[in-house]
């Protein structure tokens, strides 16, 4: 019985160091894309006019709505013991994830990362994440996709997490690219 709250203390702390660990991350993120977003420019006086100029534009956003077409909704089941679990595809391989709202990436352990054909060795160590055993590495990387129940969501930030978190975390790298998050008695509905 000790022995699992000291193995449940040291997940909760890893999470806890990834979550931090993320955020900085995100923000660090967020710093450069606002520092490096070009300046206002003038509207646009030929907007909304389709000509052989504009074209090329115009099909390559209908080209990515239609690649962002998802199914309107998903809904999970609570699980027994209270979390909400999904059946995600990423990259094209199959991984079980606790979705884990409070998570800011996704984060896979490492035996997920390296079903997907991540070499775990080979990322940067991004920062380090304190256990109960002690510090381990995080290392970040882009997942190309992942998919939930055919809600597909690309280039996605994730952690991978040198430590036995026993299950992968789907996190708000890609619930936050999502329109709707919601929970209602024991059903979470993703839109």
């Amino acid at each position: 019985m000790i022995c699992d709250k000291r193995g449940m203390l040291g997940r909760f702390i890893t999470l806890a160091a990834m979550i931090a660990a993320g955020s900085i991350g995100v923000a660090s993120i967020a710093g450069r894309q606002k520092a490096e977003a070009p300046a206002a420019s003038a509207p646009d006086p030929y907007a909304g006019e389709s000509n052989w100029t504009t074209q090329g534009r115009d099909a390559a956003a209908a080209s990515a709505q239609a690649a962002s077409s998802r199914p309107s909704e998903v809904r999970i089941r609570r699980a027994s013991d209270s979390h909400f679990y999904a059946d995600t595809e990423v990259q094209g391989t199959q991984i079980h994830m606790l979705i884990d709202s409070g998570a800011s990436l996704v984060a896979l352990t490492r035996r997920d990362a390296e079903a997907i054909g991540i070499d775990v060795d080979r990322l940067p160590v991004a920062g380090m994440a304190q256990t109960a055993g002690g510090p381990i590495p995080m290392r970040v990387t882009m997942l190309d996709s992942v998919d939930v129940d055919g809600i597909t969501v690309r280039n996605v930030e994730a952690a991978v997490v040198d430590a036995d978190m026993g299950v992968s975390l789907l996190g708000q790298s890609f619930l936050a690219k999502l329109d709707t998050v919601n929970i209602e008695g024991d059903t979470m509905t993703l839109r």
